[in-house]
């Protein structure tokens, strides 16, 4: 039987993780896919900063959200302080690596957060109304964060075609994937909705839209939006099965995602 003082502690473990540890399994590779190909692409000293406040900056969401949250239902409770320390203390660290980051990389590299400020604000605004699990705020903030990519090129000096092309190539991954996970997950709970699989479509579509945007763009991202098509292709024929568990689905697409990453890093060295 645990001592008063270990149970105790053990509580204030899990109030911390409660508040500080990200729910979203999906969210590490979405993140990392980014940071990846913009370092196998453009490797810098400020590029490896960038990649690391993004890291950060996922962390930073979970107590950030909480904060939200509970602002906006007007409470004050013993997490909201929790939550508010840690985010705190995240913020601080990121702002670190930021400077740093300022001080070693192209001024350039901020244009993409410029732009994709309004993505990670519409995120923030469904997490703060409870409502962050809907496609839009997913599918915005992947694509808000994808912009790390092209952040990491310009960092190294690389140019604005290439950097906004490699951020198409991941949007469309995630324009593509998130509504297939969706409905993987819906259909391993025994729901087949047809609008749902409608949206599948559509989303693929805008997909290889996107796709052949970003080779429009630059070129160089061609082996990118062919990934991009194989994957929807690889997506649709694993559609025809039986569904599989959430966390087998989650490895297949970190799976995916890396070898999208690759390709598209190769093409561009090969271009």
């Amino acid at each position: 039987m645990a001592e008063p003082g270990e149970a105790v502690t053990v509580a204030r473990r899990a109030a911390w993780r409660a508040v500080g540890v990200p729910r979203e399994h999906g969210g590490w590779g979405l993140t990392l896919e980014p940071v990846l190909l913009g370092l196998l692409v453009a490797w810098s000293p400020a590029g490896v900063l960038i990649g690391l406040a993004a890291f950060v900056a996922f962390v930073a969401r979970t107590p950030l959200k909480v904060v939200l949250v509970d602002a906006h239902r007007g409470h004050r409770l013993e997490r909201t302080g929790l939550a508010g320390r840690l985010a705190a203390g995240e913020g601080v660290v990121l702002m670190v690596l930021v400077a740093a980051a300022a001080a070693l990389g192209d001024a350039r590299m901020w244009l993409p957060l410029v732009v994709a400020a309004p993505l990670v604000g519409l995120e923030l605004w469904f997490d703060m109304r409870s409502r962050s699990r809907r496609l839009a705020p997913e599918v915005a903030g992947a694509t808000g964060v994808a912009s790390v990519v092209a952040m990491i090129v310009l960092a190294d000096g690389g140019s604005l075609s290439l950097a906004a092309a490699l951020w198409l190539v991941l949007a469309a991954r995630a324009a593509t994937s998130i509504p297939f996970v969706r409905q993987q997950v819906a259909r391993l709970h025994g729901h087949r909705p047809k609008a749902r699989a409608r949206a599948t479509t559509i989303a693929d579509l805008a997909a290889v839209a996107v796709a052949i945007v970003a080779v429009l763009t630059d070129p160089a991202a061609l082996a990118g939006a062919v990934a991009v098509v194989a994957l929807v292709g690889l997506q649709r024929l694993s559609a025809l099965r039986p569904p599989s568990r959430a966390t087998i689905v989650g490895v297949h697409q970190l799976l995916l995602g890396l070898a999208l990453v690759v390709a598209t890093a190769v093409g561009v060295h090969l271009a």
